[in-house]
């Protein structure tokens, strides 16, 4: 006999199930369990069926919830997960663009699936994508690795055909900005949710088989980003309590990435009396690399006697931290707690990060009530922190711009230097960053002064900031994957007992792009072609190798294959060419839009 416990358990899967069947369906997906434990908020009912926190309807929640925890599962399984470890660099590099593959490709699967059941005129665009800047110990050759970058559109037909229009003209015509395409979007009555999306981050941990860390991020705004084109640098960020900096305002002290860090300890201490130095924790990204860049920052921390985090440090969920990359987790422990000895302890962040990940966190701010300042950097380490910002100021029709950067460096800069830093501030200007700004909040970021944000994490594997846990096997083809969705009204975690529906052998096809299939020899000659084929293969060339493509024109993508990343080796290329040829000729129609170089 059914309790009413049974009962609710019951329509609260029965309720995810039925909500969230197209992305299940998608992925051949059986939903077994599914448990929701509120971190802040309640919902208005007993179960969480009517526990909405955002500004998306109850289903589109789920669904984006769901998206995560399939883009986490999928990953883990079928990612390559740990076969980089003993690897050169090459073969450790193609673990994580494969690691890579899977997560884009599961992601962007079910944003499209999802987007069928959005509102009509509503669409989810994608504005700031992380894969394509070589990170530590990759090299410009390697090419950008798999992701959701900018520009991608989620939504109905229609809307989606309009809106990708408008992203050609932000990306090939210089008189068309942002706020032209503000204005288009406005009178045409569409809503665009933008999109900050890490599809998996901390892939090197996730490639060399670490214990924690990789998860997948996307970042839901209620508006689009004020972003014109793809962009991805480093930035510098500081992440604090609100509290500290509402207390130093009193003392007329502005506190914010470029403030001397003497004088946040002085507002540290008037916010928090008494706090011992040792007691106040900084998180920064570590590594001698990063020295030339913050290595200022460490020593005024060390200077003060805060303990500046380090890999055998052990935090309060018990579990120890990692330094060298991940800087969007730590954000959720900003703050203060008491430690065993009731003593008082604070958690900061400071330093930089990859631009969507800084972005992503400085999102944060209302969710968590946190001050968070950033500012833009260039791709070099070269400088320190507080002069390489003066870089990216610089005005590139000045005549003297050669001179003024030799200033900056004190000393004569050569060609191929000057014409480098160039680039970095043309693709900041490109993708209309305010660089002028001494500091950047995530306002910047936002054209509207109201906004909200949904910061909805999928993991992979344990994260030892939150405590959440990673991925875990419960038998032969069920597994456990746990989920967060933070916004200002609430944050929940949503963990979910998946059961595979097919063999892990066959799942791993469901999970695959197709090109990726067809390169690996299953027969695509002899596969039967549907019309969705053309909008999936689109789908993953732009996935796979945005920085081999190019927008000629309206529905047009010219792919080069010479300009195509490491993911492929130089011996699939040919094979490559071949998959593309044999579609675009037995079905041209389906296939008009697709030009081969």
């Amino acid at each position: 006999m059914n309790t009413p416990n049974d009962m609710v358990k019951k329509s609260l899967v029965a309720q995810w199930a039925f909500d969230t069947r197209p992305i299940l369906g998608r992925f051949h997906l059986w939903l077994e369990d599914v448990k929701v434990d509120w971190i802040r908020g309640e919902p208005l009912t007993d179960p969480d069926i009517n526990g909405l926190i955002s500004f998306v309807d109850n289903r589109t929640e789920r669904l984006l919830i769901m998206t995560a925890a399939v883009t986490a599962l999928g990953t883990k399984l079928f990612g390559r997960y740990g076969e980089g470890k003993d690897l050169d660099k090459k073969g450790l590099n193609q673990v994580k663009k494969d690691a890579d593959a899977i997560s884009a490709y599961a992601m962007s699967e079910s944003l499209w699936y999802l987007s069928r059941s959005i509102p009509e005129n509503h669409a989810i665009m994608v504005c700031l994508g992380e894969g394509l800047m070589p990170k530590a110990g990759e090299t410009k050759e390697m090419g950008a690795n798999p992701l959701l970058g900018f520009g991608r559109i989620y939504a109905r037909p229609q809307v989606a055909k309009f809106l990708d229009k408008c992203v050609q003209k932000l990306i090939n015509n210089e008189d068309y900005v942002w706020e032209n395409f503000r204005h288009d979007i406005i009178n045409k009555g569409i809503t665009v949710w933008g999109a900050a999306i890490d599809t998996l981050e901390n892939t090197s941990r996730f490639a060399k088989g670490s214990s924690s860390g990789p998860m997948t991020v996307l970042n839901l705004f209620d508006q689009p980003l004020a972003v014109a084109n793809q962009y991805e640098g480093y930035m510098g960020t500081l992440l604090l309590p609100n509290k500290i900096t509402e207390t130093a305002a009193k003392i007329s002290l502005l506190v914010d990435f470029f403030t001397p860090r003497e004088k946040i300890m002085e507002a540290i201490k008037l916010t928090y009396p008494g706090i011992a130095p040792e007691n106040i924790h900084v998180w920064t990204l570590r590594g001698k690399n990063r020295e030339h860049r913050i290595g200022k920052l460490w020593e005024q921390w060390k200077n003060l006697g805060v303990n500046l985090v380090e890999d055998d440090w052990e935090m309060p969920t018990g579990q120890k931290p990692f330094t060298e990359s991940g800087t969007y987790a730590p954000s959720f422990m900003v703050g203060t707690w008491k430690d065993k000895k009731d003593k008082e302890n604070l958690f900061i962040i400071d330093g930089y990060a990859a631009s969507a990940e800084a972005i992503q966190a400085a999102s944060l701010y209302r969710v968590l009530n946190l001050s968070a300042t950033l500012s833009v950097f260039s791709s070099q380490f070269k400088l320190s922190y507080d002069i390489e910002p003066r870089i990216m100021k610089l005005n590139l029709e000045a005549k003297d711009f050669a001179r003024q950067l030799s200033e900056i460096f004190a000393k004569e800069m050569d060609e191929k230097a000057i014409n480098r830093y160039r680039d970095d501030i043309l693709h900041a200007k490109n993708a209309e960053i305010p660089v002028h700004k001494r500091v950047l909040t995530m306002d910047n970021f936002i054209a509207e002064k109201k906004w909200s944000v949904m910061a909805i994490s999928g993991y992979m594997l344990p994260d030892p900031y939150s405590g959440m846990p990673g991925v875990q096997q419960i038998s032969d083809d069920t597994f456990e994957v746990t989920t967060r969705l933070s916004t200002r009204r609430g944050d929940k975690r949503v963990t979910f007992k998946l059961r595979l529906e097919e063999t892990l052998e066959e799942s791993q096809l469901v999970f695959q792009p197709l090109l990726n299939r067809f390169l690996r020899g299953e027969g695509f000659r002899d596969r039967p072609v549907k019309i969705s084929d053309s909008g999936r293969i689109r789908n993953e060339l732009q996935t796979l190798f945005s920085n081999a493509l190019e927008h000629p024109e309206e529905r047009k993508i010219v792919v080069y294959l010479d300009r195509i990343p490491p993911i492929i080796p130089q011996k699939h290329l040919g094979l490559l060419r071949e998959i593309l040829e044999w579609y675009k000729e037995s079905h041209p129609t389906w296939f008009a839009w697709l030009e081969i170089v």
